[in-house]
């Protein structure tokens, strides 16, 4: 189905586009500098199996995030007109990893330092509403009503 542009472009300009670009890429920052100073210190005193544990979900954080930061960038290069609507139909565009990012770890984090659990929490929240986002603007659903309760609706479902 092609690219429902009265949608995309009603949330790329938008208020909340803005938002969750902001939040995501303040959440990117966050991660990054946790992992590089006081995560790496946390991760060096956990045990051993705490430790293997830690490895796993901070990569699980990294890529949930690289992920949604990515598509956050492609979607304002098509509001800015850097990059075309017909590109960002490409699959190498939307949202990946979905087994990885969604799927639920199999140990219990409770051993995990709680900065790290929060980033993880966090990251899933913003990975699923960007998940649900892009398969409402760009997914094989039903098109949304014409007008502004239909685009009301579709940004509801999202961010359900």
């Amino acid at each position: 189905m092609p690219i429902i542009e009265t949608e995309t472009a009603s949330f790329t300009d938008g208020a909340m586009f803005d938002r969750t670009f902001d939040e995501g890429m303040a959440l990117v920052e966050e991660t990054a500098r946790y992992l590089d100073g006081k995560g790496r210190e946390e991760a060096r005193v956990l045990p051993r199996k705490a430790a293997m544990l830690y490895a796993g979900e901070s990569m699980r954080v990294t890529t949930r995030l690289m992920q949604a930061a990515s598509w956050l960038l492609v979607q304002r290069a098509v509001r800015d007109g850097d990059m075309e609507r017909d590109d960002a139909l490409n699959d190498r565009y939307r949202l990946g990893s979905r087994e990885i990012c969604l799927g639920q770890c199999a140990e219990d984090i409770d051993p995990l330092p709680a900065e790290l659990k929060d980033l993880l929490s966090r990251s899933d929240s913003l990975y699923r509403r960007i998940a649900r986002l892009d398969d409402v603007l760009f997914g094989e659903g039903e098109a949304a009503p014409a007008g502004a309760r239909g685009q009301m609706d579709v940004l509801a479902q999202a961010f359900k």
